[in-house]
């Protein structure tokens, strides 16, 4: 972990503001969406991702198993391919 240096204090409804030069170091966008993550005593922020297919990076008709995001149509390939339909 890197110490910044930086400390901020919540505002009365519990938000902080991310420094420009933070922003721009990790290259967040204006308006970007971040995923919140907690560990022990930590809040980490990591940018979300849009869902997409682990292999055909469709964003179509998703499904979530086991921590992966894969298509019904990839799913239906796989089971062809399988010789299970």
């Amino acid at each position: 972990m890197t110490n910044t240096g930086i400390a901020r204090q919540l505002d009365k409804l519990g938000r902080i503001t991310l420094p420009i030069e933070l922003r721009k170091a990790l290259d967040f966008a204006d308006r970007e969406t971040l995923q919140i993550y907690t560990e022990d005593d930590k809040i980490i922020l990591k940018k979300a991702k849009d869902p997409a297919d682990i292999f055909t990076g469709s964003k179509k008709d998703l499904i979530e198993f086991e921590g992966k995001t894969v298509s019904r149509d990839s799913i239906q390939k796989l089971a062809e391919l399988a010789g299970l339909i």
